[in-house]
């Protein structure tokens, strides 16, 4: 008896030894193995926090804003509205407060009927333009039989005016365009020391016409980076550090276009693509700034001269006119009436002096 418990737990011993060399053979177990990689925790625990959501060749940020509000800014084409919707629910939201509809092209408001009929929208921001798809009839359809209210999205309308939190339409400027793109709603929010400008899909036309303050620190770049949209001097004017473009992976526009990254490369600003960074998650509670991305955080410099842009306006002393640097008025200035200046806008227009209407110079 006592023979066969000895061969039975030798046997036994020969199996352990056997499974663990073939465990061992398969690579179960590492010798060397890789360092775990903790993800750097956000910082950002109050404030807002602006999800520009990955869906492909179209845009939609959602935003949320203090007081546990929200807002949307387009829902991109019909088959990414229960997306967009998702993404939004596992935030926590069935509602949105804010939901703005750029222009009615379908990669921008196609999911948007999914979305209204999905979520209770509180008010509802779009502009005066019309389009013969499917899409837009649904889209309106919905926004009628809920009950949404309306306001032509347009230069000059005012979304939100609080302590730190300032949220205003940009452009439209005009009421006539060739393109629809030019009939986007321009969007700018300011909280604290951080501004985003959320461009839609808004050519060079409708950017000459903003006659609004572009500077901002983080820009929804227009029209997916086509050559259409940011313009030379418009994306001087903005001083962006961060250039967001949403793109969908291998699109049949070539978007975005290669010239355009390197203007805004060229200008300083730090390129992030919905294409490349999956969705990508700014968050600010006004003075510092985090930003993540579906692929890992982005290293970030809190320390930086993020919301603290100075600029330096050239003077005409004798006809008391502000100029940009660039204008072109400016090589025709005498030079005994030439001379710069770092002082505010209101602080120069307080000295007596008014604004070039060629360059339209603001701070």
């Amino acid at each position: 008896m006592k023979n066969q418990k000895k061969i039975f737990l030798v046997l036994l011993l020969i199996c352990v030894v056997a499974v663990g060399i073939f465990l061992y053979t398969e690579g179960w177990f590492d010798a060397n193995p890789e360092p775990t990689t903790t993800p750097v925790p956000n910082p950002i625990t109050s404030g807002i926090k602006v999800h520009y959501i990955d869906v492909g060749q179209g845009d939609s940020i959602f935003i949320e804003l203090p007081d546990s509000r929200c807002m949307l800014i387009d829902a991109g084409e019909k088959e990414y509205g229960p997306t967009v919707v998702g993404y939004i629910n596992k935030l926590g939201y069935s509602s949105i407060d804010i939901l703005v509809i750029t222009h009615p092209h379908t990669d921008h408001m196609g999911g948007m009927q999914h979305v209204i009929e999905s979520l209770v929208i509180k008010k509802v921001y779009m502009p005066n333009a019309t389009n013969s798809t499917k899409a837009f009839e649904n889209m309106v359809k919905a926004i009628q039989e809920e009950g949404c209210p309306v306001v032509v999205a347009k230069a000059g309308v005012n979304i939100l005016k609080e302590t730190n939190l300032l949220i205003d339409i940009l452009a439209p400027n005009s009421t006539d365009y060739e393109s629809l793109n030019d009939y986007s709603a321009v969007v700018k929010l300011t909280y604290g020391q951080h501004r985003f400008l959320f461009m839609g899909d808004a050519e060079t036309t409708s950017e000459k016409e903003i006659t609004a303050d572009v500077s901002c620190d983080f820009i929804k770049v227009g029209h997916h980076g086509s050559t259409t949209s940011s313009g030379s001097s418009f994306v001087k004017a903005t001083g962006a550090k961060y250039a967001i473009i949403q793109v969908g992976t291998g699109n049949d526009y070539g978007h975005p276009k290669e010239k355009i990254v390197e203007r805004w490369e060229n200008a300083g600003a730090t390129i992030l693509r919905t294409d490349l960074d999956g969705n990508i998650v700014i968050s600010t509670d006004g003075t510092n700034f985090h930003i993540s991305t579906s692929k890992g955080d982005v290293t970030v410099d809190n320390t930086q001269d993020v919301g603290q842009t100075t600029n330096k306006w050239i003077l005409n002393t004798g006809s008391k006119k502000i100029h940009c640097s660039d204008c072109s008025s400016v090589e025709k200035i005498d030079p005994s009436n030439y001379a710069e200046s770092t002082d505010s806008i209101a602080e120069l227009i307080n000295q007596g002096y008014t604004t070039c209407g060629t360059c339209k110079p603001a701070d």
